[in-house]
């Protein structure tokens, strides 16, 4: 317990600062996870709005509406486990089947 002019302050499992959530043993998980959850929010919207979609126009769209969510704040947060690295490999993946040319190529992680 801790107490700052006669308050005493509340103990919080994590706390979000500037869009990312830190956990007490900064491991990120619920900021990975919401950030996950956001892109594949706007893979909805894509394949929602598209009946077909080109490869060029998938590429615009998914930089500027999926992909600046995965990376936002990576600077801080870079994933260093790897089931961390899997949760976002997995948006990319599924965001492959998405374009008719590469739905049916195996997405290969290196």
């Amino acid at each position: 317990m801790y107490v700052m002019d006669n308050t005493t302050l509340e103990v919080v499992d994590s706390i979000k600062d500037l869009g990312v959530y830190y956990d007490s043993l900064l491991l990120f998980d619920k900021h990975i996870s919401e950030k996950v959850n956001k892109a594949y929010m706007m893979l909805a919207i894509i394949k929602r709005n598209f009946d077909y979609i080109s490869k060029n126009c998938f590429v615009i769209l998914y930089k500027s509406l999926v992909r600046c969510h995965l990376e936002y704040a990576d600077s801080v947060w870079y994933p260093k486990r790897l089931t961390d690295v899997d949760k976002l490999e997995r948006v990319e993946k599924r965001a492959t089947k998405l374009i008719p040319e590469l739905s049916n190529k195996p997405y290969k992680i290196d």
